[in-house]
């Protein structure tokens, strides 16, 4: 239900996070799975290196045998793939090269530029240590070694899966979100507007950042502020996972949204928040679909899909949708007290200092698309001088 009371941000995002339903698995092949979040560990069958294996080009000898001056017959050559089944006997060596297997009886390698080579024979220049280049079996990871499930999967976890041998993995579906525009001002870009009517922008700029989270972004055609308009918008967005309205009605605080998606089955869990911008969100469940109604001016938006949108994308992957993380950094300038509402202030960080935009004005996209994060300013927080520090969370 509705409360009169503006929830704090803290308390918003952990209901939002607590509407959202995690998404079943699929198992994708390796080559698809950069950027998905795993679901299910991966454990190595085997040793890797499998072998003691030569880290350098040289001859594989024991070291016993190689003192300074010393003479080596050469009686084999091994290289990677292509291992020497032999056995290293006293007074001999074997030509090898980086990677292959060092052969039984050896026990150092003899780096080629500390030996000398004649035919069949070699003078060592300098008496390798025992044990010297040589990587020992399992130096990388044993047997029964882990890639520990949820995470969301870099390229360096796709090379070490891969090392695994292991070709496909268990990941979580993408969730669909679909990004529903609300206004009879909007068109879509490439649209001939009316001299009334601006181009819709939240839902390209909201529909980037999903997709760098994970998530599948569907566009919705902007909605009329009529309830048969709205009603028509969420039969398009039916099947999502997420949906997102964005902006309300020219009655404004998305009234009519609420109203029109109540009938339709909307079970509103909260209305505004003590935040800015972004007071007028709310959230809810259709069904079994969580929903989101993001405020129209577009750096309202785009902040309120930084720091709820974008957690419960991760959570619906299957990670644990924790609020994006603030560090503290210096002002570069002054800036004064704030007011009742948890403030984001669109910033820029300058040689290590923090430079907070002048104007605020969340209609502004220009200033957003200058910054790169938002200093968070608590309710009553008083004035802050250059070089204190304040909370900053990059973007």
């Amino acid at each position: 239900m509705r409360g009169k009371r503006m929830l704090s941000v803290a308390e918003a995002h952990r209901r939002v996070i607590d509407l959202i339903v995690p998404q079943p698995p699929e198992t994708v092949a390796l080559t698809a799975a950069a950027g998905r979040v795993l679901l299910a560990d991966i454990v190595a069958t085997r040793a890797q290196p499998p072998f003691a294996a030569s880290a350098m080009d040289g001859y594989a000898v024991r070291a016993a045998d190689a003192a300074e001056g010393a003479g080596l017959r050469v009686v084999a050559t091994a290289a990677a793939g292509h291992a020497w089944s032999g056995t290293l006997g006293q007074g001999e060596a074997v030509r090898i090269f980086t990677g292959a297997p060092v052969p039984q009886g050896a026990d150092a390698i003899l780096i080629q530029e500390d030996a000398d080579r004649d035919g069949d024979r070699i003078t060592v220049r300098a008496a390798p240590a025992p044990g010297a280049f040589i990587r020992p079996a399992g130096l990388d990871f044993i047997a029964g070694a882990r890639v520990t499930a949820p995470r969301r999967l870099t390229p360096r976890d796709i090379a070490l899966i891969a090392a695994m041998g292991v070709p496909a993995v268990q990941v979580a579906r993408r969730p669909v979100v679909a990004l529903l525009p609300t206004g009879d001002e909007l068109v879509t870009p490439g649209s001939a507007p009316q001299p009334d009517q601006i181009f819709a922008s939240n839902s390209y700029g909201l529909a980037a950042r999903i997709a760098e989270a994970g998530g599948v972004p569907r566009l919705i055609p902007p909605a009329a502020d009529t309830p048969e308009g709205l009603l028509t918008a969420l039969a398009e967005a039916r099947g999502a996972d997420i949906i997102v309205t964005l902006g309300g009605a020219s009655v404004g605080d998305h009234d009519l949204v609420a109203r029109v998606f109540g009938e339709a089955g909307l079970d509103l869990g909260f209305h505004r928040i003590a935040m800015r911008p972004g007071k007028p969100l709310m959230a809810g469940r259709i069904g079994s679909v969580a929903m989101l109604g993001l405020p129209g001016n577009p750096v309202s938006a785009m902040v309120c899909g930084e720091l709820f949108l974008l957690p419960a994308i991760a959570r619906a992957l299957g990670l644990a949708g924790e609020r994006p993380t603030a560090r503290p950094a210096p002002l570069a300038s002054p800036i004064p007290a704030n007011g009742p509402r948890e403030h984001y202030m669109r910033a820029r960080s300058i040689e290590g200092r923090i430079e907070v935009a002048e104007d605020q004005d969340s209609s502004r996209l220009g200033i957003l698309a200058e910054a790169d994060g938002l200093v968070v300013r608590a309710p009553h927080a008083p004035a802050a001088a250059a070089g204190e520090p304040v909370d900053y969370i990059p973007l």
